[in-house]
């Protein structure tokens, strides 16, 4: 009778580490394999990227950057200590603001920091256990948390890029072009530092979800806590189309063969040059979405952006 109650002493010891460690909805739908295997037929040669292991990057997974609701959030660093300061890189994954997890970054993180950059793979809340704008408030916190411990990663604070792919791409461009704007700052966990960067990446990102080209719909819905009819002053502020001005950093988009993921960019591009804003198209050709997460269209993404980054960072 002792045996039976110690193995259901811990299975519930168990059971109760594992809902104390997921004590929030999580989504699946959107993985490396999910997408592989929806585009295999279309696309018969691509392969799956994988990690390199690179002899000068440093790895440090699962760095706690925020405690909020009960719920730790963490962030993957890769960089080289024995090096100069250098420019740091946020990673933005998508999922359509859902779905998708840090780990969808981490290829292009260890290419990029092997180029001479500090990069980071951040988790931030998703529309299951939180709509907007908590993840952009994630995200800026966990700028403000990788400035704070600048001297760990042996980063130039100055020169900060955020990177984003597909929402991931959207959040990106969002942040950039709110530097500075007190609205969209988490003041409880901003490490007493700023949220700024000083260079955009957006990889088929949606620039304006009302918008003639855009077809953003149910998922932008979710996340946004209603459709554009529902709460239009939302979708707007969502939008970085809606504060792109002077003070905009500069910004490199990539797109894929379909306009809509990229949608808004024209104008902004408009209202960049009228400033005289450094910005740099650049599509993938007859490349499906998510194409950055597979060969062959990586390596020319990453050259792209590491292209891009050499010009306005360093």
């Amino acid at each position: 009778m002792n045996r039976y109650k110690v193995i259901l002493t811990v299975c519930i010891l168990f059971s109760n580490l594992i809902f104390s460690q997921i004590s929030y909805p999580v989504d699946t739908s959107y993985t490396v394999n999910s997408t592989f295997n929806k585009l295999i037929k279309k696309y018969p040669k691509i392969e799956i990227v994988k990690p390199d292991c690179f002899k000068s990057v440093i790895e440090i997974k699962d760095l706690v950057y925020k405690e909020i609701d009960n719920r730790k959030l963490y962030l993957d660093a890769f960089y080289n200590k024995n090096e100069q300061l250098r420019p740091a890189v946020i990673l933005v994954h998508g999922g359509g603001w859902k779905s998708g997890n840090k780990s969808l970054m981490v290829p292009m993180a260890n290419y990029i920091a092997s180029k001479g950059f500090a990069c980071f793979t951040v988790e931030y809340r998703l529309s299951p256990a939180a709509i907007f704008p908590a993840g952009i408030f994630d995200l800026k916190n966990a700028i403000q948390f990788i400035k704070a411990n600048s001297n760990e990663f042996n980063i130039d604070t100055s020169k900060f890029a955020i990177l984003g792919c597909s929402s991931g791409g959207q959040m990106a461009a969002l942040i950039g072009t709110t530097n500075n704007n007190n609205n969209f700052e988490d003041v409880d966990h901003n490490h007493g530092q700023s949220s700024s960067v000083q260079a955009i990446i957006d990889i088929d990102g949606v620039l304006a979800f009302k918008h003639p080209e855009s077809l953003e719909g149910e998922m932008a819905s979710w996340w946004l806590g209603g459709n554009a009819d529902e709460e239009p002053k939302t979708w707007m502020e969502a939008s970085a189309l809606t504060h792109t001005d002077k003070n905009t950093p500069p910004i490199l988009f990539i797109g894929s063969q379909y306009p809509r993921f990229l949608a808004g960019k024209d104008d902004m591009i408009k209202i960049l040059d009228e400033y005289g804003i450094y910005n740099q198209v650049e599509i993938i050709e007859n490349s499906p979405h998510s194409f950055w997460l597979f060969h062959p269209w990586f390596e020319e993404t990453v050259q792209l952006v590491t292209n891009f980054l050499d010009k306005t960072l360093k």
